[in-house]
């Protein structure tokens, strides 16, 4: 049996938690980013894994970070090292994540490709084939998350909007879950509005 090409491993050193944070803030653009020093105050809570995805020689390919609430596991972030793309990393880290989180519902989000006048379209296009491809499949919703839509795709099993909601609400507090809300509800506008005067 051929030895796996690639692993995941638990960010614990000072130089692999670098190595993600740079690609993170690389990779996601400052209105899907949150504060680095959150996901990690969220990992030490236990509601989280830093993740990164390793060459069999020890080389960082890439990072996933993802968040759990009950049988909810959030992929929040996935990104594979710009010089490793296009080599089949992204796809072997789905199946690692999917192994590793067997028996729960595991999802992720993504910038929505029905949105209107985005600069990006072909690029979210494309993410979105990838993630088809390797088996997600659409949720029948959409949110809006700080201004930004996005679609929901998932493994295995039904997410609704509730279930983001809550795992938001549960893992990040009531301020950061005011701000995600489902396309086309204004009123979760209204608490986000009332959210950041408190």
């Amino acid at each position: 049996m051929e030895a796996p090409k690639y692993r995941l491993r638990s960010a614990d050193t000072d130089a692999q938690l670098q190595q993600v944070e740079e690609l993170y803030m690389r990779a996601f653009p400052a209105a899907e980013r949150k504060p680095f020093s959150m996901i990690l105050r969220t990992r030490r809570r236990g509601n989280a894994e830093i993740l990164t995805i390793e060459a069999a020689d020890g080389t960082f390919a890439g990072e996933a970070i993802t968040v759990q609430c009950g049988s909810l596991v959030l992929v929040d972030y996935f990104a594979v090292s710009e010089e490793k793309r296009g080599c089949g990393v992204g796809s072997a880290a789905l199946r690692l994540l999917r192994e590793r989180y067997a028996g729960k519902t595991v999802f992720l989000e993504i910038e929505s490709t029905k949105a209107e006048n985005v600069p990006n379209r072909a690029q979210r296009e494309k993410r979105k084939a990838f993630y088809l491809r390797n088996g997600l499949s659409c949720m029948p919703f959409r949110a809006v998350e700080f201004g930004v839509e996005m679609e929901i795709l998932t493994f295995s099993g039904e997410v609704t909007f509730d279930d983001l909601h809550r795992l938001y609400k549960s893992v990040f507090g009531r301020a950061v879950a005011a701000n995600i809300r489902r396309y086309g509800d204004n009123r979760f506008s209204l608490l986000a509005q009332f959210a950041r005067r408190k």
